[in-house]
């Protein structure tokens, strides 16, 4: 479980839904709709609800036993 893959955005932030697309762990937007609804993907290790939730630089999602890890650029 300690395989988490680094994906790096553009901005300083990103919204889950759009996150699981970038991060191909999702076909779609009614995928990923889906499976935040259905409380089946956990941010930070904590289960989520909002599709809208929105993710900065640190913040890991975890969904069908896979891990990202978001990277935003100049974060420090």
């Amino acid at each position: 479980m300690s395989n988490v893959e680094e994906i790096t955005i553009r901005d300083s932030m990103i919204r889950l839904g759009q996150l699981l697309k970038l991060a191909n762990l999702v076909e779609d937007g009614v995928e990923a709709a889906e499976l935040i609804k259905n409380g089946l993907v956990k941010v930070n290790g904590e289960i989520d609800e909002r599709r809208g939730r929105q993710l900065h630089n640190g913040d890991t999602v975890t969904v069908k036993g896979q891990t990202v890890k978001v990277i935003a650029p100049d974060a420090g």
